[in-house]
């Protein structure tokens, strides 16, 4: 019987622009991007990095030393697309390597391929950035969530679902689960004054989710339609949904180590597994 394993790390955590001040080391300051491999019997089976913010740049040194198994094919899948998710992606060394086959995949059925593409492309027209985007040298696919949906599946082992959330221009949660275990991405979320009820049956019996932290109930108060969730929305997200692991992200600029040290032990003596989000943080499940 195949074996399956889902090694999770994180490569970035802070939320709205990177930052790199002392006092912010230790959780980190790159912005979002996820690695996720599961492993069927020891052996990748599939690789997926979740969003392509400046913490993808450490993820590229890791592939390019072998720390992370080169693959022929790489998938990265998009939250959204606000800039301190993708701002990363020009740093992406594996996009420059011509046998390197790269897919992206938003799932915003409100955009045709083509317009994902020009928005990619934006970021790197030569008036922002050296190298523009048909100018990289990989194999890039802009693929249709339609085709995309069978790629995640990874031939049946996998089940592959998403679903739309409440964030200024719209973002999606993803889950993927796999031999009875579960991963959950919902970042970038705003509940609303109440919890929205289907966020907490997406994440279901999860066993690990990383959900939006990005403030304290007070903050969030003063920032209502920023698209964030507060500490205790997170905890009480995972404590109704039946979570087993709790990973708080989308760390705000303003909160320093000293701040989200504290505010971990506070959370834990509620949620006991649960964490910050920390650059190198790593989950088998």
């Amino acid at each position: 019987m195949n074996q399956a394993v889902w090694n999770v790390k994180m490569y970035g955590g802070r939320g709205s622009t990177p930052v790199c001040e002392p006092g912010f080391q230790k959780y980190g300051g790159n912005t979002t991007c996820i690695y996720v491999d599961l492993l069927i019997n020891d052996r990748s089976k599939m690789i997926v990095i979740f969003d392509a913010g400046t913490g993808i740049r450490q993820l590229s040194s890791d592939i390019e030393s072998g720390k992370i198994p080169k693959t022929d094919f790489i998938l990265l899948v998009f939250t959204h697309l606000h800039w301190d998710h993708i701002q990363g992606f020009p740093f992406f060394s594996p996009a420059y390597n011509p046998q390197q086959k790269i897919g992206i995949v938003y799932p915003q059925k409100k955009l045709h391929i083509s317009e994902v593409k020009d928005l990619f492309a934006l970021q790197m027209q030569s008036q922002f950035f050296p190298v523009q985007l048909e100018n990289m040298g990989c194999q890039i696919r802009f693929i249709d969530y339609r085709d995309a949906e069978p790629i995640l599946n990874a031939d049946g082992l996998v089940k592959f679902s998403y679903r739309e959330h409440n964030h200024p221009g719209g973002a999606f949660s993803y889950r993927l689960e796999a031999n009875g275990k579960s991963i959950v991405i919902c970042t970038d979320l705003e509940h609303g004054m109440r919890l929205d009820q289907n966020v907490v049956d997406f994440c279901k019996d999860a066993d690990l989710l990383i959900h939006d932290a990005q403030y304290t109930d007070e903050e969030l108060e003063l920032h209502r339609g920023w698209g964030h969730s507060s500490f205790n929305q997170a905890i009480e997200t995972a404590e109704i949904a039946n979570v087993k692991n709790l990973v708080l992200t989308h760390h705000d600029p303003s909160h320093n180590d000293a701040f989200l040290t504290e505010m971990e032990k506070h959370c834990q003596a509620r949620f006991p597994n649960c964490e910050m989000a920390k650059e190198g943080l790593e989950f088998n499940i």
